[in-house]
C-alpha cells in the first residue's frame, strides 16, 4: 500500500476523532438525524462528496 494512501487514511481518522473529541453531543445528534434521511439521498450526497474530494485532490496535485 502506498505511503500516501496510508497517510491520507490516518488523517481521516484524526479528523473523525477531532469531531468526536470536540463536540460529542453534536455528533450524536447528527447521527440521529442521519438515520431519518433516506438511503438514496445519502448515496447522492456521498457521491457529490467523493466527486468534490477528487476534484480538490486533483487541484492540489
Amino acid at each position: 500500500m502506498p505511503v500516501e494512501l496510508v497517510s491520507a487514511l490516518c488523517l481521516v481518522v484524526v479528523i473523525e476523532g477531532l469531531f468526536l473529541f470536540a463536540a460529542p453531543g453534536a455528533w450524536k445528534r447528527m447521527a440521529d438525524r442521519i438515520q431519518q434521511i433516506d438511503e438514496r439521498t445519502l448515496r447522492i450526497v456521498g457521491a457529490i462528496m467523493m466527486g468534490c474530494g477528487l476534484v480538490a485532490l486533483k487541484m492540489v496535485h
